[in-house]
């Protein structure tokens, strides 16, 4: 959701937003249109015999006033951590402010860099995550990158064996898909950090944030009414935080990294881990900015992965989604190729249990 001018709302000069499908180390991932090609990587997790099939896809949102846009996600698939194996990680990284695209760029270098060479990562995962993230933050304050109102959010996920160890910071989101009988669930493996959460907002505010949504900030609304229902029906003017004394950040988000401004209301880089064991009901997650979930609950994202258009009928349905029975919304979200206003950077990865 971010900010009202890309990701960093201010009084100062709006911020480009977008995405860009950046890498660091990523091996053996080859890009790949998921349209024209649908190219799926494999990597094997030996120890406990099932195999992980991932593809990746950014798409820069069509903005009629400012088409050229930076893109400003990124992501980073490291395989094989510290050699082992059974150890891989796969990450997104939604930045925002003026220098978004340096910061989400630098974070997704360096996050997983030291994972990799932290000697306790496989003994204290949670320790190593938290410990990698916050020396991160740092490292990215002491750049040459002007942090003061950039940054980026991160949700990141590391499987170690039949073990997901899911770190988030900010408003995009990790997903799973079970299988429950008949049906697909979705379970969300992380929390969005915004103001919509009473614990975030208490946090925030005990920091010194004044929270409100933009239109209470410019007068048209009743600044004392500190309840904005919930996040799927407010998306619109959500609640941000601003300083006391001026009208910025506006930040819609409660944890990033970068965003030292931010910080000094209680904007923090201390990721929430969650931990899953899988189980063969398991049958793939989604990594994603909130380019998706913005607009899409998890459960309709899950529900996508079993809805496929006739590659024929593509040029088609971008012409023209509804047509085809989608809304507009679902079908920018599930064809990002189209050219609406979408920002977003998705990943996918299957868990395929290998044939003996």
């Amino acid at each position: 959701m971010g900010c009202v001018h890309g990701k960093c709302c201010t009084r100062y000069p709006s911020s480009s937003d977008g995405d860009s499908g950046r890498h660091g180390e990523v091996r053996p991932y080859r890009n790949k249109h998921i349209l024209t090609q649908r190219s799926l990587e494999l990597v094997p997790v030996p120890s406990h015999n099932f195999t992980l099939q991932y593809s990746i896809l950014t798409q820069h949102g069509y903005y009629p006033d400012t088409v050229e846009r930076e893109n400003q996600d990124s992501f980073c698939i490291k395989t094989q951590i510290q050699g082992n194996p059974n150890v891989h990680f796969f990450g997104v990284f939604d930045g925002h402010g003026q220098y978004g695209a340096q910061c989400s760029n630098f974070v997704k270098d360096r996050l997983v860099e030291m994972l990799s060479s932290d000697p306790t990562l496989l003994d204290d995962p949670l320790k190593a995550y938290t410990a990698a993230f916050l020396a991160t933050n740092s490292e990215l304050h002491n750049s040459e990158i002007d942090d003061t109102m950039s940054g980026t959010t991160a949700i990141t996920v590391l499987v170690v064996g039949d073990t997901l160890y899911v770190a988030n910071v900010g408003d995009s989101r990790a997903v799973i898909a079970v299988k429950d009988g008949n049906r697909i669930l979705a379970e969300n493996l992380s929390n969005d950090q915004t103001p919509f959460r009473e614990d975030e907002y208490e946090r925030v505010k005990c920091c010194g944030a004044r929270v409100l949504s933009v239109d209470q900030v410019e007068g048209l609304k009743d600044p004392s009414i500190q309840n904005w229902g919930d996040e799927e029906s407010q998306g619109g003017d959500p609640p941000r935080l601003w300083v006391p004394n001026g009208m910025y950040p506006g930040t819609a988000f409660t944890r990033s990294v970068g965003d030292s401004t931010a910080e000094k209301i209680g904007v923090i880089a201390v990721p929430e881990i969650s931990v899953v064991r899988l189980t063969p009901n398991h049958l793939f997650f989604v990594v994603a900015s909130d380019g998706i979930f913005e607009f899409l609950p998890s459960q309709t994202v899950v529900n996508m992965r079993h809805t496929q258009i006739p590659e024929m009928h593509v040029p088609q349905f971008l012409e023209n989604p509804t047509n085809y029975g989608w809304s507009m919304k679902i079908g920018l979200m599930i064809l990002p190729s189209s050219l609406y206003r979408l920002r977003a950077c998705l990943m996918q990865v299957l868990l395929a249990q290998t044939a003996e």
